[in-house]
């Protein structure tokens, strides 16, 4: 599944490769799939796309926001898959969820796995989306000090009680993360994914603040993660400490063996010496 370095990387390159492109045919999926979430019919999304100049791409969380000026906002996100450009005279993939021709013949196209969402909105209703609606600030954001994330812990501490993993990958309390970068924040602020958020020392805030700001910044200037591919569909150069490859081989710290153990609905990567 694409996190935020992944999306926003894709948004670069998308504003490298089609900006100001004009589109000649929208097109929804060819291929039904029943997690595929669309807010059109394939015949409204053609009609409110023909003619369109593809504005500036961005990305926030895991969604990615693709102008189409001068009155629409194609939304894309939570979804892994495939979002590749086309020049000219290339093959069309067999199966598709959407595909958008621009007027010079190259296109657009995105292939997702497991679930995802396509939606097309009016500029400004894009904002109102259940997925959009309220999300906080995210770690590429200059408002994500560590003030904002002290206190985004303390009144986390007055609700349910949550682990230093539920903090990371649940209910998008720091939008686009997710298990993957949890796994290699976690081991870089030394913290077991087990930890209460309450009993977080302010040495331990620090760390893992900087975990996740630095591990943010790293993944995003290698392109993203080693498994998940870009634009022109090569994959991402950020190679992850902590995942299946690194069970029962030594930490890159002190040597231990690394475990792996199952733990709120997906896997968990640690050192059993610097996790404690």
């Amino acid at each position: 599944m694409f996190e935020l370095p992944e999306f926003m990387t894709l948004a670069r390159q998308m504003n490298d490769s089609f900006k100001a492109k004009t589109v000649q045919k929208g097109q929804l999926g060819n291929s039904p799939h029943k997690f595929v979430w669309y807010n059109r019919t394939h015949e409204e999304f053609d009609r409110l796309t023909k003619g369109k100049i593809v504005g500036k791409a961005y990305a926030r969380g895991k969604w990615l926001f693709i102008p189409l000026e001068p009155d629409y906002v194609l939304l894309l996100g939570e979804c892994g898959g495939k979002m590749l450009f086309h020049p000219s005279g290339a093959k069309v993939p067999k199966k598709y969820h959407l595909y958008i021709t621009f007027d010079d013949d190259s296109f657009f196209t995105v292939t997702t796995q497991m679930w995802g969402g396509m939606e097309l909105y009016e500029k400004g209703e894009e904002r109102n989306s259940k997925y959009i609606r309220g999300m906080r600030t995210t770690p590429m954001e200059p408002e994500f000090t560590f003030g904002y994330f002290s206190a985004l812990i303390d009144e986390l501490i007055d609700g349910k009680k949550r682990s230093a993993k539920a903090l990371l990958t649940q209910d998008q309390i720091i939008p686009g993360l997710g298990n993957a970068i949890a796994q290699d924040i976690l081991f870089s602020a030394h913290l077991d994914p087990r930890h209460l958020i309450a009993d977080f020392t302010v040495d331990q805030r620090q760390d893992l603040f900087h975990a996740i700001t630095d591990t943010f910044v790293e993944v995003t200037e290698m392109g993203g993660r080693y498994d998940e591919y870009d634009l022109y569909n090569n994959p991402g150069g950020y190679i992850r400490k902590m995942d299946k490859n690194a069970v029962g081989h030594p930490c890159p710290e002190c040597g231990a063996t690394i475990e792996k153990f199952q733990y709120l609905g997906g896997a968990c990567y640690v050192c059993p010496n610097c996790q404690k």
